[in-house]
């Protein structure tokens, strides 16, 4: 319930964003429109000087913004219809991100200091003693070894099962929300080469209309075509960053897992567990 808390406030986040981006869209974009239509109209002066100063205005004004204005700019040249898509999917993948994060940290278990209490109150015989052990510490590798010690009275291959049968069970608990994380994945750059695909559709539709291939014609729309692109392999590359650390998290909690269930069942076998 708290994830689907969580899910939601990101997206109506993500939404208000979007929506105020898309506002500042149509404002930038009609004055680039009357821009556009202006320049092309122009046929009589040359167009090589007003262009060199038009880069050069740029390039000051760029020098002055700042890195977040920069960024802020370029999100508001590219087309907000894709580039509100690419956000979503960024901030939607972040969400699974940090909730999978902070599940599997707190998910670690110093697996070394549980199975030495759990050895020490095996030593005095005290089996429930050890039970509650595994049920007082938080994490998947408790839990194994918890349902391992419960059917200790049925022998070493019953624990050795159970331990088996408990763990696939907690490695889909351990992956859950991976998938939607591949899925932003995959998505974001789509989104960004689709964005790319139309805009250069605007441009040569562009082209056709104003029958000529003059450079500030053309420009806009594949400007628009690149940002998309760009974004969303930002996106994508920022959200396999955080993907790779998860797996790799998930990898060290399973391989500790592993190691517990074969100490505990050795740790139970040398307290006489199996023979009362």
């Amino acid at each position: 319930m708290r994830k689907l808390l969580a899910l939601l406030l990101v997206f109506s986040l993500a939404v208000t964003t979007a929506t105020n981006i898309a506002y500042a869209q149509e404002d930038t974009t009609a004055s680039e429109e009357a821009a556009a239509e202006d320049a092309a109209v122009e046929e009589a002066a040359p167009m090589e000087e007003p262009a060199a100063e038009q880069v050069a205005a740029e390039a000051d004004e760029a020098e002055q913004l700042s890195g977040f204005q920069i960024l802020k700019k370029y999100f508001i040249d590219g087309d907000w219809k894709f580039m509100s898509f690419v956000l979503i999917c960024l901030i939607l993948g972040l969400a699974f991100c940090i909730e999978r994060i902070i599940t599997l940290n707190i998910a670690t278990t110093n697996t070394d200091k549980l199975l030495a209490r759990i050895d020490d109150e095996l030593k005095s015989g005290n089996l429930e003693g050890a039970k509650e052990v595994c049920k007082s510490t938080p994490g998947p590798t408790a839990s194994i070894l918890y349902e391992g010690l419960k059917n200790a009275d049925n022998g070493p291959e019953a624990v050795e099962k159970a331990i088996v049968s408990y763990g696939g069970v907690q490695m889909g608990l351990l992956e859950r929300g991976l998938v939607w994380i591949s899925l932003f994945i995959a998505i974001a750059p789509m989104l960004g080469f689709m964005g790319t695909v139309i805009g250069m559709i605007q441009a040569f539709d562009r082209i056709q209309a104003v029958g000529d291939l003059s450079p500030s014609v053309v420009a806009g729309g594949i400007k628009v075509a690149l940002l998309t692109t760009v974004f969303g392999l930002i996106s994508a590359i920022i959200l396999q960053i955080f993907y790779n650390y998860i797996v790799n998290k998930i990898d060290g909690i399973v391989n500790k897992m592993e190691d517990a269930s074969i100490a505990i069942v050795d740790i139970m076998a040398e307290n006489n567990v199996f023979s009362k």
